[in-house]
């Protein structure tokens, strides 16, 4: 089996590495600065336990690549870039190429199911950092992350067996799962503050909104009929299997929404997190202020280019608090 990781960023260049180092075949699609430098110099990947650098084959785009009959393809790009790529992938490698959606959010495997035969869902949980071209990182200092992964919408076969095992060499704790969306669904109520975390900085006010965001979630799930998976069951899963340390003496900077504005990246993919919620909000005729007001002012930081976490909670409290009325 070789596995095209499509989208070679902090998530998907962890978990081309960690294959990698164990002998399983690899080859990642990354874009501008990143790629250059992962081909001019191979990747640089840091841990807790170790600095190395990767000779891992990296391309622009699919049609650089000879598809094969065991090709698996694990899609981890941004929300917002999936679309495109799935395009791309199509004219690339046909409908027939099995595709794994490894994203946040849950509106990427219906686009895939869309253009390919055989779409995959997988939840992801893997502390990583993508700060500068060609280097990546993982602060997960036991099990680098964990990667159950299902049939969508609904199953296990053979084929996603197949990859777990894979997986499950290379320090990672995979299971088919054949519920896979209602872990996704549960991981999005855990995603929704990565876009407050990138506006504004930690404290109680921040708890308060998350707080207030997650309400809102459940009470959109719950009117649309979206079965999740609870906080309990996912800590269920996670219970003793990861751990965060210090990676060169430095702890993880933030969620990857964060670390996209810090790239000087000018979209997020709060439109397909906190935007979710608002969408089944407006649908289901569910209020969802906090969410709507996270996603405007995360939009906004993106496309002015503002400074990450300056906005005072204060200010987004009472913002909410108006929209509510």
């Amino acid at each position: 089996m070789r596995i095209i990781i499509y989208g070679a960023g902090g998530i998907g260049g962890v978990i081309g590495a960690e294959l990698f180092k164990r002998g399983h075949e690899v080859v990642l699609i990354a874009r501008g600065a990143h790629l250059d430098a992962i081909q001019r110099d191979g990747l640089k990947f840091a841990s807790p336990h170790e600095n190395l650098v990767l000779p891992i084959l990296a391309v622009g785009h699919p049609d650089e690549i000879e598809f094969r009959d065991d090709d698996v393809v694990l899609m981890t790009m941004k929300s917002q870039h999936t679309l495109g790529a799935l395009e791309d992938l199509r004219t690339a490698a046909g409908e027939d190429i099995p595709v794994i959606c490894g994203q946040n959010g849950v509106a990427n495997e219906l686009m895939a199911l869309r253009r390919f035969r055989n779409v995959y869902g997988m939840t992801i949980y893997l502390p990583s950092d993508f700060l500068e071209p060609g280097a990546i990182m993982t602060h997960a200092a036991k099990l680098t992350g964990i990667l159950d992964t299902g049939v969508y919408p609904y199953g296990v076969d053979d084929r996603i067996e197949a990859v777990m095992a894979v997986l499950e060499t290379s320090n990672f704790s995979a299971k088919a799962v054949p519920d896979t969306m209602r872990w996704k669904y549960g991981k999005l109520l855990v995603n929704l503050v990565n876009g407050l975390g990138a506006v504004s900085p930690s404290g109680d006010i921040a708890t308060e909104i998350r707080d207030s965001m997650r309400a809102e979630a459940i009470a959109c799930l719950d009117a649309a009929g979206i079965a999740y998976a609870s906080f309990d069951e996912m800590a269920v899963r996670r219970k003793g299997l990861m751990k965060n340390g210090l990676v060169n003496g430095q702890a993880r900077v933030g969620s990857s929404t964060l670390q996209s504005l810090l790239r000087g990246n000018t979209d997020t993919e709060i439109d397909f997190l906190n935007g979710e919620i608002v969408q089944l909000g407006r649908l289901h005729n569910v209020p969802t202020p906090a969410n709507l007001i996270v996603q405007s002012a995360s939009n906004k930081l993106a496309q002015e280019g503002g400074v990450p976490q300056g906005t005072p909670l204060e200010e987004l409290r009472d913002r909410i608090a108006q929209l509510g009325q």
